[in-house]
């Protein structure tokens, strides 16, 4: 089959599914009645084909026309053919093809996989020795097993390279292009004609701020120069790259950084609690809340030795007066008769408040039966009442601040009195006695003005209803009976105007708060703290929180936490917060 067209031709001999839906037809079915050997091409001028289409006459019916003999080049052997010339194809009738171009760049290294800057370079520094090695084929000999300084130089250019290569991509192919580039991108700088410093310096490698590798290397440089002033760091850093508002990406490195917030941390101690009832209560008797506390010990004489005595202090808390008891000992059962002894002459109280003495807790549970007991036997008022123990947290002072102050007067009471160094048993007692009412005779007030109250409110007028003891007797009636209820109206009067100028010149002082005024954010379960104990910061045990307990004003005043010896609780004073729970970054 011979043909003229090219055109034909080529799409015959093409794929047919790269060209329009028409012409893809019409090829197909060409092609399912023929093969495309054979289809050739014949010269315009040969082409029989156009006898018939020659204007106005048509093809020639004479028997001698080419129309019925074909051309002559057929008659003559194969070889002497026209040739075929090789065209191009036409472009006219293909499909149009759509090419989406999508540049993927791939990571490298994963540099999240390194949380420091040592091990980044490490790891890189051998990559490429292995590289070189290897892949080059050269030895190994003379390569020592510590890397040189010049293979980490190598290995830091690498990174900063790829760090660029993945941030700065416009900036690192336009360099390339121009052939402008020196392996990284660089600080242009007015330094370039200085001779006195490193060309690192003159012309530092820029690094994006946020980077991950960033933030490892300014980490390196922050553990490097031991966690100390950040502008140290930052001059450091310009010594050899540029990084943008460096100063900012210091400081949170440094924020970050877990050994800074172990070693800065302290407590965060909430605003100080109101007061509790038992110190604003009120027209009750003396000691009826009490606080107690052991000091000393304090060396007395005994025949030719010496033996240890210690001193058990009990104070009211409304009316701030003390009582001394000596205590043989410090077991629970020395701890016991000290407070039998107390109450023979002071009565029962309603509630008992101390630290966590180990004879305090041992004496608790008994001095209850044996209080309830005596309070029968004495007929108290709170007769069938049980006396409470309270027991603050365990290393918690502040909380036992109402007796501590007061043990601290009563030492320098015994210090004034210039008591001989070991002084007997009979000396001790009569000591106490002495200081014991010069404690009691201390203004709880300023002195007032009014000259109807000439002197000063003290815990003696609680006690003796006076300052010295001596009262005033009321006027007495003439028949027994009338005498003794105009003396109990007598002291009952006393006590009820004590007690109102306790209200009104001693609730003022108190009500002052001296420290702890602002919020601060609460301890909460599974936080993780440092247990400020006793002893160097680097011994303090580390924990977490599994349990809080607040006070009245619903505030988090002290918590158990888990630690490696077992639970313990502690105030929120000694309890100091380790925010580094999923932190990134690598300080």
């Amino acid at each position: 089959m011979w043909s003229d067209s090219s055109t034909v031709l080529h799409w015959i001999r093409s794929d047919a599914r790269k060209y329009r839906q028409y012409v893809a037809f019409r090829v197909t079915e060409i092609l399912d009645d023929s093969d495309i050997s054979d289809w050739r091409k014949v010269p315009t001028d040969m082409n029989v084909a156009d006898e018939a289409t020659k204007w106005g006459r048509g093809p020639s019916f004479d028997e001698n026309s080419r129309w019925f003999k074909a051309p002559e080049f057929l008659y003559r052997p194969e070889r002497e053919w026209p040739k075929e010339a090789i065209e191009a194809d036409t472009v006219e009738e293909l499909k149009a093809v759509h090419v989406h171009q999508q540049q993927i760049d791939e990571q490298v290294i994963d540099f999240k996989r390194f949380s420091t800057w040592e091990r980044l370079i490490g790891v890189v520094t051998f990559v490429r020795r292995f590289g070189d090695i290897n892949l080059r084929k050269q030895t190994s000999s003379g390569v020592g097993a510590v890397p040189s300084s010049e293979e980490r130089r190598q290995a830091e250019t690498l990174v900063f390279k790829l760090i660029q290569m993945e941030v700065y991509k416009q900036e690192y192919a336009v360099l390339q292009a121009n052939e402008d580039a020196t392996g990284v991108i660089r600080m242009g700088s007015r330094l370039r004609t200085a001779e006195c410093v490193s060309q690192e310096v003159k012309c530092p490698v820029i690094l994006p701020k946020e980077h991950y590798v960033t933030q490892l290397l300014i980490g390196w440089y922050h553990r490097r120069y031991k966690h100390g002033n950040n502008e140290t760091v930052v001059n450091e850093l310009r010594q050899r790259v540029h990084i943008s508002e460096i100063r900012v990406a210091v400081r949170k490195i440094a924020d970050r950084c877990v050994w800074c917030k172990i070693k800065k941390c302290s407590p965060q101690v909430p605003p100080m609690a109101p007061l509790p009832v038992s110190r604003l209560t009120p027209y009750v008797r003396a000691f009826t809340f009490t606080g107690l506390d052991y000091f000393g010990p304090i060396n007395v004489r005994f025949g030719r030795g010496c033996v240890k005595r210690w001193v058990a202090l009990f104070t009211c808390f409304g009316t701030r007066a003390v009582h001394l008891e000596i205590a043989y000992s410090l077991s629970a059962e020395s701890c016991k008769t000290a407070i039998r002894r107390f109450i023979a002459r002071r009565g029962a109280p309603k509630e008992i408040y101390s630290d966590r003495g180990t004879n305090f807790q041992g004496a608790c549970a008994e001095l209850r039966q044996q209080i309830k007991a005596i309070n029968e036997k004495l007929a108290e008022v709170y007769t069938n009442a049980d006396t409470q123990w309270k027991f603050n947290p365990p290393y918690a002072p502040h909380m036992g601040g109402v007796w501590e102050r007061l043990v601290r007067s009563v030492k320098q009471g015994l210090q004034q009195m210039q008591l001989p160094k070991n002084p007997d048993e009979e000396t001790l007692v009569t000591a106490l006695a002495e200081v014991e009412s010069m404690v009691n005779s201390r203004p709880l007030t300023y002195l007032p003005v009014d000259s109807e109250e000439s002197e000063a409110l003290i815990p003696n007028h609680f006690l003796l209803l006076s300052s010295s003891g001596a009262v005033q007797p009321a006027v007495q009636p003439t028949d027994e009976h009338s005498a003794v209820r105009s003396n109990w109206h007598h002291i009952k009067a006393m006590l009820d105007r004590f007690w109102k100028r306790w209200i009104r010149e001693y609730l003022p002082v108190i009500a002052r708060q001296p420290k702890w005024f602002g919020e601060v954010v609460p301890v909460k379960i599974d936080d993780l703290v440092i247990v400020v104990d006793e002893g160097v910061r680097n011994s303090w045990t580390r924990g977490r929180v599994v349990r809080v307990y607040t006070g009245n004003d619903g505030r988090v005043r002290s918590a158990d936490v888990q630690t490696s010896m077992g639970i313990v609780r502690r105030p929120v004073t000694k309890l100091a917060v380790l925010n580094i729970a999923k932190e990134e970054g690598t300080a």
